[in-house]
Order: structure tokens, then sequence, then C-alpha cells
């Protein structure tokens, strides 16, 4: 048997009578004002698949169906059943069932964030940041007549790599203690490895403005080189690096030559807000 803690926004902590998971599920109820609580469920994981996902889909479908929940490739795809397990963010398709039976296994929610219900928090913030990056090519000519992609030279298309298999399921930007402390202006590791895949991307032709967007104390420089988002990738990237590169870009590209550049552009871009 094991033993699953699950967090519940007023909910659940989950027992396996062959091996121990503890899985915290924020669960709300009525009335919403109650507090949140763990629920412990037990589990018999020789009768259960191998993964954590497996045994929270066993919870719900045999035990409580109130228990919430995102999921939906099982295969570490789409990033929609990120989660704290064991102290450690992951997939909880991608993590094994632990099957020690003295031990206990924990799950939480995306630490930091507002939760929506159980093992759901509210990604709104996160995915506001993503979409500050502009993450799409950004081009300033034309295709010419006929032409119908933008190429890119094996040496350039190497550069992506390591940067465009993330799948933005947020446990590297909710692992990081400087998001922790400044969510609202800090834009994450996450959001900030992916606006360094479209700076090195040979294709896109607004390098210099992105690089303009990130020269900033809040923005970027919150990253103190802690190293938990590379440690949690699921995917075994390295946020950390990308945003150490991004660093050394801004600082090559940004003398004092160019302060005055740097301050006519935010006046711009301040006047086409207003």
């Amino acid at each position: 048997t094991a033993y699953f803690c699950l967090y519940i926004l007023n909910g659940a902590l989950i027992q396996n009578i062959l091996a121990r998971i503890c899985a915290y599920a924020y669960i709300f109820t009525v009335p919403l004002s109650k507090t949140p609580r763990m629920q412990t469920f037990e589990i018999d994981i020789d009768k259960c698949g191998p993964m954590v996902l497996d045994v929270l889909i066993k919870i719900k479908d045999e035990i409580d169906s109130t228990l919430s929940f995102r999921r939906s490739c099982r295969e570490g795809i789409c990033g929609s059943c990120a989660m704290n397990i064991d102290g450690k963010n992951g997939l909880a398709c991608l993590t094994e069932v632990n099957k020690n039976k003295n031990e206990t296994t924990e799950i939480h929610p995306l630490p930091n964030l507002y939760i929506l219900k159980d093992l759901v928090p509210d990604l709104t913030n996160f995915y506001n940041q993503y979409k500050s990056i502009d993450p799409w090519l950004k081009r300033k000519t034309k295709k010419a007549e006929g032409q119908k992609e933008f190429y890119q030279s094996i040496e350039d298309r190497k550069k992506l790599d390591g940067l465009y298999e993330c799948i933005l399921c947020a446990s590297c930007s909710t692992s990081c203690p400087s998001y922790w402390w400044n969510p609202d202006s800090y834009l994450g590791p996450a959001a900030l490895m992916q606006s360094y895949r479209w700076v090195v991307d040979s294709r896109d032709e607004y390098t210099e403005e992105r690089l303009m967007e990130m020269n900033d104390t809040m923005k970027l420089y919150r990253c103190h080189g802690i190293m938990n988002c590379t440690v949690c990738c699921p995917k075994g990237l390295d946020p950390a690096k990308a945003i150490k590169n991004m660093k050394k870009m801004v600082q090559e590209n940004f003398s004092a030559d160019k302060v005055k550049l740097h301050s006519n552009y935010l006046k711009e871009k301040m006047k086409k807000e207003v």
C-alpha cells in the first residue's frame, strides 16, 4: 500500500495500502471560507498505473470524484499536470509512484500561485507574462514575391535547441524564489527563456527591440542564478543558462552610447500605450 497526501482546498490526502503517497489537493467546498486541508487516500498501487497521475485518476474515478487537477496528454508534452510532488515541481505523468511502503508522498499544487481548486492553480499571470514577450516571429521586411519560407542555416537552427522544447508547464517559474517575491514584475525563467529563444532566432528582425524590452531591473535582473528552474525542468532544459546568455547579450548591445536610443524607444512605446 502507498500513502498519497494531496493538498485539497477543502481537500484530500491519499494513502495507499501498498505504499504511502501523500498528495495535497487544494479543495474548495461550500462555504468558501472553509480552511484548506490535507486529506489522505489509501490506494493499492499494485492495481494502479506506475505514475503519480495514474494515482490521481484512480482516486477521482473510484474514491472522490470531486478531486480536481489538470491533465491531458499523459506524455509529458502538454504540461497540464504540473504540480509539486515530494517538494519538487514536475509533471505528474512523468513522475513515478514511490514504491517504498514506509514513506508517504506529498502532492501540492504549484507553489506561490492563487489556487482555483485542489491541484488547479491560476496561471493567468504566468500566461500574461508569456504574452508580453511577443512570442512569435517578427519581421521588418516583407517576403519577396513567390517566397514561402524564411530559410535558416543548420548552425542557426541549432541555436534554438534546448529552447523551443519548453512546454510552458510553469514548473520552473514557480520553483524560483525571485518569482515568488516579484511575480508582478519579474518575468520568471519560462518567459525569459522563451524571450531568448526569439532573440537568437536568425529569422527574427526585432532582436534589438526585444533586448531593449528585457533591459530592465525587474523583468530580467531579478534572476540571481539560484538554479531551481534548471533542476526541476521536466524536459531537461536549462532556463538559467538562457537567462545568463540573455544578460550577456544585453550588456554587449547596450553600451553607454546606446542609452539614449533605449530611452527614446521606451518613450515612443509609452506614447503608443497611452
